[in-house]
């Protein structure tokens, strides 16, 4: 950044939120205020001093912490927060509703910013609207730095860095797995689904986003070999056992070939992802593929109708500032494996990394994971040769998050892969 003389090294804007005091909390268990110069953002002073008082209890090191007080419809408070402070995490959704404001006002600060959206359509509009300045402005602003998609992501990263290293080629594909996994949605996640899909419904660019697998590519390089997502049951080709789409998967797949084109296509122009959940194999894996597939496409129309999608939101979904509990989301967990496929001179080789939390994967998981994006934007530590743009968590931060992760209780690992995971 051009301006280190700044108040704050991070504000954790929507700190009161599910998700954003999940961060606060994490940030004051790690680090100690010699360490990280930390302030709390939010609309709501009283609540942010209640959570001041809690972190206080809890790490008495942290018996003060810096208010900053703004708001998503006065653009005005928000580049206050921005010029302010060195980078801005943010947890407030939907981003498609609230983000925008923000992301104009760090770049203006050139100050740096990762979230944790899934948001695909707002993210296409940020590159659109934003990539070019944020590159001028030399301000790194990190979309998806949580659930969705640093596993997949960073996990085809760490799976193409070490095919190169110890092949001396990439791989030419990357399956991804959401493997066994258990946790918990909140209020404000089912909110940024629902205005995803209201946008889609409503909004031809939005549509042309879900329907196109390169659509987060640069302008210009939007079309390529990859058919995109999976859309019903199939037997793997790597693992032989059947799979079922992934509901993750129009996120995190469009992520990872966004990474591949903003580091000048080290894997290739011809890459090809896929994101499925394995379900086993013979006819009890079939029956459940065929399951799991039949529910996705059940959900999917419900939330693709208008009523029903706002049935869905007045009477089944929980309220925004809703979420899981502290036991579920302590007893939560996940894995995402990713197997890279290429050929060496000497032959055909498999190389397999995992990520894996003993957390719930969108809230104990995701604090873990947005935070320690943060802070290698804080220090600094990233490996890209990018200084600027609308990045992606591989392109933007690469292997120091994976680091930072396994210092953080993750468990992440690479390697050849020489037989089929259980």
């Amino acid at each position: 950044m051009s301006n280190t003389d700044r108040q704050h090294d991070l504000v954790v804007w929507g700190a009161t939120g599910v998700v954003g005091r999940l961060v606060a909390e994490y940030l004051t268990e790690q680090y100690t205020p010699d360490q990280l110069s930390l302030a709390l953002g939010g609309r709501s002073e009283s609540r942010l001093h209640k959570l001041e008082t809690a972190l206080g209890e809890r790490r008495s090191a942290w018996d003060e912490i810096p208010i900053v007080l703004g708001d998503a419809t006065e653009p005005e408070s928000l580049h206050a927060i921005a010029e302010d402070t060195r980078v801005v995490c943010t947890t407030v959704g939907p981003y498609t509703k609230y983000g925008t404001p923000l992301v104009e006002a760090c770049i203006a600060a050139e100050t740096d910013y990762c979230d944790l959206t899934g948001e695909v359509n707002w993210v296409r509009e940020m590159i659109d609207r934003y990539h070019d300045d944020a590159v001028e402005a030399d301000t790194r602003i990190v979309h998806s730095c949580g659930f969705d998609s640093i596993p997949s992501d960073l996990g085809t990263k760490l799976v193409q860095s070490f095919a190169i290293d110890e092949f001396g080629t990439p791989c030419d594909m990357a399956q991804i797995y959401l493997e066994d996994s258990r946790g918990s949605v909140s209020g404000g996640t089912m909110a940024s689904a629902i205005e995803m899909f209201r946008a889609a419904s409503t909004d031809p660019l939005a549509q042309q986003t879900l329907r196109n697998p390169y659509s987060l590519a640069p302008k210009g390089e939007r079309d390529g070999v990859d058919p995109g997502a999976q859309s019903v049951p199939k037997k793997d080709s790597l693992r032989s056992v059947w799979t079922a789409p992934s509901p993750m998967a129009v996120v995190n797949e469009r992520v990872v070939r966004r990474s591949n084109a903003l580091l000048g296509y080290p894997w290739g122009r011809e890459f090809e992802c896929t994101e499925v959940l394995p379900m086993g194999d013979g006819l009890g894996g079939l029956a459940r593929a065929n399951a799991v597939w039949a529910g996705i496409t059940v959900a999917t129309a419900g939330m693709a109708f208008g009523p029903t999608r706002e049935g869905l939101r007045r009477f089944v979904f929980p309220d925004p500032g809703e979420g899981p509990t502290r036991e579920q989301i302590e007893s939560g967990y996940f894995t995402v494996r990713v197997l890279g496929r290429g050929t060496a001179t000497d032959g055909p080789f498999v190389v397999e990394s995992q990520i894996s939390a003993d957390r719930d994967p969108g809230y104990g998981a995701t604090a873990k994971m947005l935070s320690e994006a943060a802070m290698c934007l804080v220090r600094d530590q990233t490996d890209s040769p990018l200084a600027g743009g609308i990045l992606t968590p591989a392109s933007g931060i690469g292997d120091p998050l994976a680091d930072r992760l396994r210092q953080a209780g993750l468990d992440v690992q690479v390697d050849v892969w020489d037989r089929p995971p259980a």
